[in-house]
């Protein structure tokens, strides 16, 4: 699925994942290929990138929100 990380300053992150690991205000999550749709607000705290390799890359989130589309597209709009 393809992610993209925007916030004020920029994209912060933008390609190809595996899953994205992150805290909402309802809970902890993981977002895999062909999730529901979904729109959350995201807490404070650590989200995890998870590539297509394997690998779990943090990215820091102080506030935001995260949209799943009907597609395979992950945005999360972060402060």
């Amino acid at each position: 699925m393809k992610l993209r990380i925007l916030s004020l300053k920029g994209i912060k992150y933008e390609g190809e994942v595996s899953g994205l690991n992150v805290k909402t205000s309802s809970g902890e999550i993981t977002v895999l290929d062909n999730h529901r749709s979904l729109i959350t607000s995201l807490k404070n705290g650590t989200a995890y990138i998870i590539t297509k390799a394997g690998e779990r890359v943090p990215v820091e989130i102080k506030s935001g929100f995260l949209e799943k589309g009907n597609g395979d597209e992950l945005s999360l709009l972060v402060d």
